[in-house]
């Protein structure tokens, strides 16, 4: 049976070899996705996809306003302390 010292150096030894195949395999893969982009002609975009742009916080018409105060809030996220606890009905903007 092997000492625990030799089973740590085998380890160590397949750790290196894992880590050298996966480095040799994803250089392949990576050659090849650049030929097929090339051949092809594929944008970052068709590739990853767009990005969809977040919607601004101010485009949002806010639809509770605190009355004292006059801090508003649209709906979205969390809700603000002022209205914690609270019906947001009577804190409701009318348009």
């Amino acid at each position: 049976m092997a000492t625990y010292k030799e089973l740590l150096a085998r380890k160590q030894a397949l750790d290196a070899e894992i880590e050298q195949a996966r480095k040799e395999e994803a250089d392949a893969a990576l050659a090849t996705i650049r030929e097929t982009i090339a051949a092809f002609g594929f944008t970052p975009d068709d590739v990853f996809g767009t990005r969809r742009k977040a919607r601004a916080a101010q485009n949002i018409a806010p639809r509770f306003r605190h009355p004292e105060t006059g801090e508003t809030w649209g709906g979205r996220g969390p809700r603000p302390r002022w209205l914690k606890g609270k019906d947001p009905e009577q804190f409701r903007v009318s348009h």
